[in-house]
């Protein structure tokens, strides 16, 4: 009995989501963005999310020109779906219209091929292909138990020979991707204009200025300051209020 009302009221609220969903997109057609955000945002509330939803929500702030939430929702609907490339074009032009021009700090020697190698897919991608990998190992071995010939059973034995190697390195990289993705804080700055600390005090010296919509990093928090981190590694304080964390 409880099992088929925990169900009713989980249809209740898919059905529900996709109403306010589709009254949201409806208003977005119509040209009313802050109505479709109120619809969207709605949804969030009822703890739904989704990676179109967060999408949706991303270009109407950007039609309304609030570049901080903007870049906040694609790079969460990013989070869901790494590989979209409508998302990633969207954030493209959504940072071209910040203010603060941060170069990344480039990887030098082996972190930067392991870095180069692993940031090819994410992690659920890789773990899709070291399975990949074992089903056509175990072909393989298949073709080699059941070849009548030595040259098929020479070729189906040196591939049974290498095709571990290639699911041991697509299960590291999915598993240093995942803990690079998990250790990570990243952030984005609402403020529109942020002054960042040297120290996790009011009246601390200031050690740079950031304006909204610029992605930081989050190193600790300290009561109400937290450490953050640019793409460059330069680090400094601000309250939290001031960002807000994408995980």
């Amino acid at each position: 009995m409880k099992n088929s009302i925990y169900i009713l009221l989980l249809l209740t609220q898919t059905f529900w989501a996709q109403s306010v969903f589709d009254k949201g997109n409806d208003q977005y057609r119509k040209g009313n963005y802050q109505e479709a955000i109120t619809a969207y945002e709605s949804i969030l509330k009822g703890k739904k999310e989704s990676c179109d939803l967060y999408f949706n929500l991303a270009n109407s702030y950007y039609k309304l020109n609030k570049i901080a939430p903007a870049i906040y929702y694609y790079e969460k609907a990013l989070l869901i779906s790494p590989n979209d490339k409508d998302i990633r074009n969207n954030l493209k032009f959504a940072k071209n219209r910040t203010i603060d021009d941060i170069k990344e700090t480039q990887k030098v020697g082996f972190e930067k091929l392991l870095r180069n190698f692993t940031g090819l897919f994410h992690y659920n991608t890789w773990g899709i292909i070291s399975i990949g990998f074992s089903v056509l190992f175990l072909l393989f071995f298949m073709g080699y138990y059941f070849s009548q010939t030595a040259i098929f059973k020479r070729v189906f034995f040196l591939g049974m020979f290498f095709i571990p190697f290639l699911i041991f390195a697509a299960i590291g990289a999915a598993i240093f991707d995942k803990n690079i993705y998990q250790s990570e804080r990243p952030a984005i700055v609402f403020e529109e204009i942020l002054s960042v600390k040297n120290e996790p005090r009011e009246n601390a010296t200031e050690a740079f200025v950031l304006h909204e919509g610029t992605k930081v990093y989050v190193l600790e928090t300290v009561e109400n300051w937290k450490k953050i981190q640019l793409s460059d590694e330069t680090e400094g304080w601000v309250q939290k209020e001031a960002i807000k964390e994408l995980k």
